[in-house]
């Protein structure tokens, strides 16, 4: 049987665009790369990407365009959208173990895990990862809450009974008009810290926050049902990010 890869991004800074980054990314690689994906949002209690999916149903039925677009990707691709599989995070484990048993053909498992880790079920989780990426942009209350989350889930790694693989820091909503060496600098300290950084730095875009809409007719970056726009990929750094990502899980 084979065995699925278990990442998260993840963080305990509310608005570090962990729930985008796992959309976006799971979305490119079922849709585009043709990689067999399932998200588990554990996000308790808003569970973001459930309510994702729940908008983009009825904008099926409301939007004209939308249906459109969603019609002939699945022309295209022949994909049907990826599950999403919504539970507490204390149940998460055993329910994707239950799928993987019964058959279900997975390459990567998403989560979508609560910014803590002082729940049991997220620690737990958070465990059984092979990957786990913090996201971080260059802001001094967002990077120091950021380095002590990685620096928990570090410790982790030393412990017998932890599974978890790896973390590594992302640079994500890059200003491009910030200095280089404030990443370069920061970028030392983590690898002292022993805390790998992805190449690869997301920019600051509000392509990432394109969603489909009732009124206006749009190219959509950010779905579950759909990939993103191809014209909108130019400047994302997301083809990039995901090339690395899979590179560093060894798929």
């Amino acid at each position: 049987m084979k065995e699925p890869k278990f990442v998260a991004f993840s963080t305990q800074k509310g608005g570090a665009g962990k729930t985008t980054l796992t959309v976006t990314v799971a979305s490119y690689l079922y849709y585009c790369k043709g990689l067999k994906v399932l998200v588990v949002d554990c996000d308790y209690p808003q569970y973001s990407i459930d309510e994702m999916r729940k908008r983009e149903k009825m904008l099926l039925d409301l939007s004209p365009s939308f249906k459109k677009t969603f019609s002939d990707t699945l022309v295209r691709t022949k994909l049907k959208p990826f599950p999403v599989l919504v539970c507490p995070p204390e149940e998460a484990m055993s329910k994707v173990k239950e799928l993987v048993e019964s058959g279900d053909d997975i390459d990567i498992v998403f989560f979508d895990l609560p910014g803590t880790v002082n729940n049991r079920g997220v620690v737990t989780v958070a465990n059984c990862m092979d990957m786990i990426v913090v996201p971080i942009s260059a802001d001094k209350v967002v990077l120091e809450s950021s380095l002590a989350y990685a620096l928990k889930l570090q410790e982790w790694l030393t412990t017998s009974k932890s599974q978890l693989k790896g973390v590594h820091m992302l640079w994500n909503m890059v200003d491009a008009r910030e200095k280089t060496e404030l990443y370069e600098r920061y970028e030392r300290l983590f690898d002292e810290l022993g805390l790998p950084t992805m190449s690869t730095k997301v920019p600051d875009t509000k392509k990432y926050r394109r969603e489909g809409s009732e009124t206006l007719e749009r190219a959509v970056f950010r779905s579950t049902i759909m990939p993103p726009d191809k014209a909108l990929l130019k400047g994302t750094r997301l083809q990039e990010l995901a090339e690395e990502f899979l590179k560093v899980v060894n798929l």
